[in-house]
């Protein structure tokens, strides 16, 4: 940063999400109290498309922590000379201003957050509905330590807890709201138990085929969840739901086939949610390119393609996955290009399912190698 800009502020950043709409009253007011400096630890990165960059110097650790952008805490877990990945961070503020929304708490409530990082939504809940009310859980012990000592020095006293956020919390009576700050492969059931009946659940869900998604969902009272989705939400996963490096393709099962369908036009919320639920376990990648877009598919089978705009398709391996993912389109056209809002999730002891428009009009898996 030049010595001429202004360096940004906390009331600047708290100005700018109010004025898009992002705050009710009672949010703009909690904001306003908790600037984002006191929860961010001094080493800090920025996330750029192909690796994390340090921020160096006090004006620029002041421009990006009062600017909305995610704040990366961590990289390697924590351990020296790593690859330098990114593994935990401090939310970008628009996209928690969305998701506490989101959340609806009311005076009395009692929240779980799984995944405290650096303390930061355990201090807006905090100063929003009183420590007393507010548990956070953080598996790391070493960002577990930090944030309670950040908490504690900003005036926050909720209950912490160094652990799994996806086991109970001993001794802790169902809450009334869960937020989670890491993105889940799949809600798992104790999560579930840990939610009164009449209560909400707001967490990021990434799936193979698209790398996260807002879902609300309200516990009924028979202990399962329905909801919605709300819109994109990229966060790094809980732990436990990291995913494995895809299979190595063989090459010499390469061929190739005249474009069809061009690869950008894959990359829409709607089409990636009824996607991931048609065809499980096809991972999907993309990168933008001079003419447009190309993404790579691939499932444990062995089967891959590879699209580029404008270019042949390249596919690997056992059947003929870019036709499926084709036929998988023509399904979506047909349902008219429904968009993120119109999907649900139902969320039972023995799964979850994705549906359109209504929770019985549920999305069932194409079969194996099923085509048009």
């Amino acid at each position: 940063m030049s010595a001429t800009q202004k360096v940004p502020t906390h009331q600047g950043l708290v100005q700018d999400l109010d004025g898009r709409g992002l705050l009710s009253p009672r949010w703009r007011q909690v904001f306003d109290a908790v600037p984002r400096s006191l929860l961010i630890p001094p080493h800090i990165w920025r996330q750029l498309p192909d690796r994390c960059e340090p921020v160096v110097g006090t004006a620029a650790w002041l421009a990006l922590v009062n600017s909305d952008e995610p704040v990366v805490i961590q990289l390697d877990d924590g351990t020296v000379d790593g690859p330098g990945i990114a593994t935990s961070s401090n939310s970008q503020p628009s996209m928690v201003a969305r998701m506490l929304d989101l959340l609806q708490t009311e005076d009395g409530h009692r929240v779980l957050e799984i995944g405290t990082a650096s303390g930061h939504v355990a201090a807006l809940l905090s100063e929003r509905l009183g420590d007393e009310q507010v548990h956070s859980v953080e598996i790391d012990p070493a960002l577990a330590q930090q944030a309670a000592g950040f908490l504690a020095e900003a005036g926050y006293h909720p209950h912490l807890r160094c652990g799994d956020g996806e086991r109970p919390w001993p001794g802790v009576d169902p809450v009334d709201r869960l937020i989670s700050t890491c993105a889940l492969r799949h809600i798992p059931p104790t999560l579930l138990r840990q939610v009164r009946p009449g209560g909400i659940i707001v967490t990021p869900l990434a799936r193979d085929f698209w790398s996260g998604a807002l879902v609300k969902l309200h516990i009924q009272d028979d202990g399962t969840a329905v909801g919605t989705f709300h819109g994109g939400a990229s966060y790094m996963p809980m732990r436990s739901h990291r995913t494995v490096d895809p299979h190595e393709v063989e090459g010499a099962t390469g061929r190739s086939r005249r474009p069809g369908l061009d690869p950008a036009q894959l990359l829409c919320l709607g089409f990636a949610l009824y996607a991931g639920a048609r065809l499980p376990g096809v991972r999907l990648t993309h990168t933008d390119t001079p003419a447009g877009t190309q993404v790579w598919a691939s499932r444990e089978d062995g089967a891959a393609s590879t699209a580029t705009t404008g270019e042949d398709v390249w596919q690997y391996g056992p059947g003929f996955l870019w036709e499926e993912i084709e036929q998988t389109w023509l399904e979506y056209s047909a349902l008219g290009h429904p968009e993120a809002a119109q999907f649900g999730l139902t969320v039972t002891a023995r799964g979850q399912q994705i549906w359109l428009r209504d929770p019985r009009a549920v999305i069932e898996p194409a079969r194996p190698g099923q085509r048009a």
